[in-house]
Order: C-alpha cells, then structure tokens, then sequence
C-alpha cells in the first residue's frame, strides 16, 4: 500500500565505551531523494503536532529518550496507530506523504530524528492545532 505507514527494525551495536545506533543509509529503499535531517528535543509531557507534509516522507527515529507517536493516514477514514519508540523499541518509522502525526515524550527529555526527502519548506508543511483532529480516535 503507497501511503502505509512501515516500521523498521533498527541495529544497535553494543560497545563497552558506548553504543552505536545505526540509523540511515544509502541502502534504504525509503529514502529515495534527501533533503535534510533534523533533530527535535521534546520535554516531557509536551505534545508537538498536528504535523502534515504535502510531499516529504519522513524517516524517524528516536535514540535517546522515550516517545510516543500518534499517525493518522487518510484522514476522512480516520485510521489511527500508536507507536512508543525510544533505546529498547529502536525503530525507524516511515512516514508518508499526507498523513497527520503527533508526538508527546514520556521520558523527561527525548530526542526525535527526522529524515526528510526534501527541505523543509513552510508552503509544504502543514501545522494543525492538536484540537483539530478528534483525540478520541
């Protein structure tokens, strides 16, 4: 399904003086353009979104910290997935184009990574009130 939202597994690779978690690479068949890479740090019980990107896909991850995401794709049917991803769910989310996402932190701080397949551009994004879109979904 195009606008599916997938959910990869990624590696950590265990070391005595620090782990490394690998996150994106060439190789990724979901990151078929890049455009940029941005880091968000979210405080805990702190909601960011509604988020919307017209064309972007977003790859995100979460290395440090723990969060909670809510996606809504196709949004006049009202599908709804909650994901918490953070050291011990260490997965990439691929976010397609059109679908409305929010996130909150549990942890007192997190860390959110997100790779975009085009710059980020104000006339791309869309930015809905978190009231906007029915929480009890």
């Amino acid at each position: 399904m195009k606008n599916k939202i997938k959910v990869e597994k990624l590696k950590i690779i265990r070391n005595n003086k620090g782990d490394i978690l690998k996150y994106v690479s060439i190789k990724n068949k979901n990151l078929k353009k890049f455009g940029e890479i941005y880091f968000t740090e979210i405080k805990k019980n702190k909601i960011k979104g509604w988020n919307f990107h017209k064309k972007n896909t977003c790859l995100i991850t979460v290395p440090f910290g723990k969060v909670k995401f809510t996606f809504v794709n196709n949004f006049h049917k009202i599908k709804k997935y909650t994901l918490i991803l953070g050291r011990k769910n260490y997965r990439m989310v691929v976010v397609p184009p059109r679908t409305y996402f929010k996130f909150t932190s549990i942890s007192n701080i997190s860390l959110v990574v997100n790779t975009m397949n085009f710059i980020h551009n104000d006339n791309e994004t869309l930015k809905i009130p978190l009231n906007e879109i029915n929480e009890n979904l």
